[in-house]
């Protein structure tokens, strides 16, 4: 007979590389953890990217099937190797938004029409506010990749509708952040 794991093998990773991408997700993550229970974003970022791993090279041995779930736990904590630009990048991020927050969350006032801010999916108002803080604070983003990165984040994390939704807000921002002279962009930004 196999050995399970060469039947339902799990990950081989013994770390995984970080992304911008992963870093908006984290981001995410982070704020969602911060707005709904308050838990110091300094502490969730610490856990996230400058946390020491030691599980030595030793074979986790399993003698049944694992659930879903038994496989996700024992993957979750799989490392991710930050470059320091990565993590720079999402504090800087994590500081923009927290400190225009009132600021950008007037922005979408202005424009979710016929929504209370509080209505909104707080996933889907995390997005915006991060996209926000991009197109005003990161000169060399370029608009589009930042939109873009805020719609398949969506896609990942929230509802079916929320893409749609996310566009259309950020879209009408970026035309009023236009409108006001406060979008920026320098060198890769302007592309």
């Amino acid at each position: 007979m196999n050995n399970i794991q060469d039947t339902f093998p799990l990950s081989k990773s013994n770390k995984i590389k970080g992304t911008r991408r992963l870093a908006r997700e984290k981001v995410l993550q982070i704020l969602a953890a911060y707005y709904f229970s308050q838990i110091p974003w300094e502490d969730t970022f610490s856990h996230i990217f400058e946390r020491e791993f030691n599980f030595g090279d030793e074979e986790i041995q399993f003698d049944k099937l694992l659930t879903p779930d038994e496989i996700i736990d024992v993957e979750a904590d799989i490392p991710i190797e930050w470059k320091n630009d990565d993590k720079e990048f999402a504090e800087s991020l994590l500081l923009a938004i927290l400190s225009k927050r009132k600021e950008i969350d007037d922005y979408i006032i202005k424009v979710a029409e016929n929504w209370e801010i509080d209505r909104i999916a707080l996933l889907d108002r995390i997005l915006i506010e991060m996209t926000v803080a991009e197109l005003i604070k990161f000169e060399t983003i370029p608009t589009k990749v930042s939109i873009n990165e805020a719609i398949e984040i969506a896609k990942l994390y929230s509802t079916d509708n929320s893409g749609k939704f996310i566009n259309g807000v950020l879209d009408k921002i970026l035309k009023m952040l236009i409108e006001e002279n406060k979008i920026n962009k320098t060198g890769r930004g302007l592309l």
